[in-house]
């Protein structure tokens, strides 16, 4: 059993837990990730870890409410208790000195790509952070990912706060000026991290997603989580979660994690449709 020390609502359905778990704060690195049971007839799902402390011996992770398990964790309070607390699973963020990165991060993907952000800023680059919410009311954590980045551009749907639009524009910009970026890494949902990677590909600049699709035992064991990268079918509990952008097989995965998609309307049922325009 391990307890919920501290939750937070970051923005509507977008929670952060601090879960007490010092094994796995003694072992956990950049990109690494959880697998969660909230009880004993749950579903186990992967969540990416946000940040841990080793002195307290606690692990941070931030999801959305999506399905029933994410509801459910999210009606847990301090002081209570989750039942399954996996990890750290997953290889690590590939960290090295890359030169100028670009970071694009999306919903919860704006708490979990920080971690990946500051080791990167240790190594000595130059990072170049974009997230965006649908509105300024869902934007959180912007202050925590400026102070480990270099140049932060925030952007909304609605244009209520930052630059008005979609993370691609400005991503598209960068790429184009007269900076020469070195690396992209995105964390978000599927359908950001497909566009991202192809308005990156006509430039050559290696892509970094983070992929989360359906998992089970999060060892390798059970084959749910496969994923195609060049033709070559891998796991992305213990071949990723980090894969190269531009060997994804996108409309596989798609429509693996369109599977279990069913009524009522969900919002996984709405990135589907989307990402099947490009």
């Amino acid at each position: 059993m391990y307890k919920i020390l501290f939750r937070e609502g970051l923005a509507p359905s977008i929670h952060l837990l601090r879960v007490e778990a010092p094994a796995i704060a003694r072992k956990a690195q950049p990109g690494q990730f959880v697998v969660v049971r909230v009880d004993e007839k749950g579903e186990r799902i992967p969540l990416t870890i946000a940040d841990w402390d080793t002195e307290e011996g606690s692990i941070t992770v931030v999801f959305t409410e999506v399905g029933r398990t994410t509801h459910k964790l999210a009606d847990l309070g301090v002081g209570d208790f989750i039942t399954n607390f996996v990890g750290p699973l997953g290889l690590p963020a590939h960290i090295e000195k890359f030169g100028t990165v670009v970071c694009v991060a999306t919903g919860y993907g704006i708490a979990t790509i920080v971690p990946i952000v500051r080791a990167l800023r240790e190594e000595g680059n130059r990072l170049v952070s974009i997230i965006w919410a649908g509105s300024k009311a869902f934007l959180f954590g912007e202050d925590r990912l400026q102070s480990f980045s270099d140049r932060l551009i925030v952007t909304t749907g609605d244009g209520s706060y930052g630059r008005g639009g979609f993370v691609l524009e400005p991503l598209e910009e960068l790429l184009r000026g007269g900076e020469k970026v070195d690396r992209v890494i995105v964390m978000g949902s599927t359908c950001t991290m497909r566009l991202c990677a192809a308005t990156t590909k006509p430039f050559g600049v290696k892509t970094i997603v983070s992929l989360n699709p359906i998992m089970v035992d999060g060892t390798g064991m059970c084959g749910v989580c496969r994923v195609s990268i060049g033709g070559v079918t891998k796991f992305a509990c213990v071949d990723g979660p980090e894969f190269d952008g531009h060997e994804v097989d996108w409309p596989l995965l798609m429509a693996r994690r369109c599977t279990y998609c069913g009524e009522p309307y969900s919002v996984l049922q709405y990135q589907c449709r989307h990402c099947a325009q490009w």
